[in-house]
C-alpha cells in the first residue's frame, strides 16, 4: 500500500469512527428493530368488566400499572393471579384491521380490553425487548391469549380469530406520562441504568398458557 492510499484508508477509518461514536445511543443493527410505531389511543377501566374509558394521556407507575386501571389497583377480572408481566397490555390496531376485512367483526379499541392500541409496533417481536413510549420504557412479557370471558362481555365471536395476535403483556420499567399519538420504539437495554435492567431480569418472563 502507497502512502496516499494509506493516508487516504485512514482518514476513512477515522470518519466511520467518529460517525459511530456519534451515533444515537438507542440505535439498533437488528433489521427487526428498526421501527417507529404510534401509540393511538389509551384506555382504562376502573374494575374488572367495567367499560374502558379513553385517555388523552395517562400516567404509568413503574412496577405497578396504569393510574386508574384496574389492574393497577388489583380489582381486574385477573388480578387473583398478578404477574410482573401483565402491569399494562398493548395491541395491534392492524389486528383490528384485519378482524373487520377477514371475519366481518367489527373490534373498537374501547372493547378489546387492552390498555394501549399502536400501529406500526411489532408487539411479536418484543417479547423480552425494551421499548419505549414517549419517555417512559416498558419491557415485552409473554403474548396475551384471547379469552371466553371477552367474548361473553362483548357478545362477538372473537375468541378464535384472536389466537396468537391478542396483544402483548408489558412491564412498567421507567414510570412516568404518556400521550396518544407519541411515538413508540425499541430502547436499546445499554442506554438504561444497569441497575434497571438487573432489576427487571431478576424476574424471569411469565409462560404462555395453554388455550
Amino acid at each position: 500500500m502507497d502512502s496516499d492510499t494509506k493516508t487516504e484508508f485512514m482518514s476513512i477509518t477515522v470518519t466511520l469512527n467518529q460517525i459511530s461514536s456519534a451515533a444515537p445511543r438507542n440505535q439498533c443493527n437488528d433489521v427487526r428493530m428498526m421501527w417507529q410505531g404510534e401509540l393511538l389511543s389509551i384506555h382504562v377501566a376502573a374494575t374488572a368488566s367495567a367499560a374502558m374509558t379513553e385517555l388523552s394521556e395517562a400516567r404509568l407507575i413503574k412496577g405497578v400499572g396504569i393510574d386508574g386501571d384496574r389492574y393497577a389497583t388489583g380489582l381486574g377480572t385477573y388480578s387473583t393471579r398478578p404477574h410482573i408481566d401483565r402491569q399494562v397490555t398493548l395491541i395491534e390496531m392492524e389486528v383490528l384491521d384485519a378482524l373487520a376485512r377477514d371475519r366481518g367483526i367489527a373490534l373498537a379499541p374501547h372493547e378489546h380490553r387492552r390498555n394501549l392500541t399502536t400501529r406500526g409496533v411489532p408487539l411479536g417481536h418484543l417479547v423480552g425487548q425494551y421499548f419505549r413510549v414517549g419517555d417512559c420504557v416498558l419491557y415485552g412479557g409473554r403474548m396475551n391469549v384471547p379469552c371466553l370471558y371477552l367474548e361473553a362481555l362483548l357478545g362477538k365471536k372473537v375468541f378464535k380469530p384472536l389466537i396468537n395476535r391478542s396483544g402483548l403483556n408489558g412491564r412498567i420499567v421507567v414510570g412516568g406520562m404518556i400521550r396518544s399519538h407519541q411515538h413508540i420504539e425499541w430502547c436499546d437495554p445499554s442506554s438504561l441504568d444497569a441497575s434497571i435492567r438487573l432489576a427487571n431480569e431478576a424476574t424471569p418472563l411469565e409462560p404462555p398458557p395453554d388455550i
